[in-house]
């Protein structure tokens, strides 16, 4: 498995062939795309329960 590793260093795998931007900056996308699709929801999630807090406190007093 090894073997097919077509690097002879790390600087050439880094270099990757010459498409090094191309490649890191795919992969540099990626890493922003995962993040905002993680990070956005957990707000989101956060807003919605913070606001089904102030309502239900809202309701509480409007019942006493």
């Amino acid at each position: 498995m090894l073997s097919t590793v077509q690097f002879s260093s790390f600087a050439d795998f880094i270099n990757m062939g010459g498409y090094a931007f191309n490649v890191w900056a795919v992969y540099g996308l990626f890493a922003v795309f995962l993040v905002v699709n993680l990070w956005f929801p957990l707000l989101k999630r956060k807003k919605i329960i913070r606001n089904l807090k102030r309502a239900r406190q809202r309701q509480s007093q409007d019942q006493r």
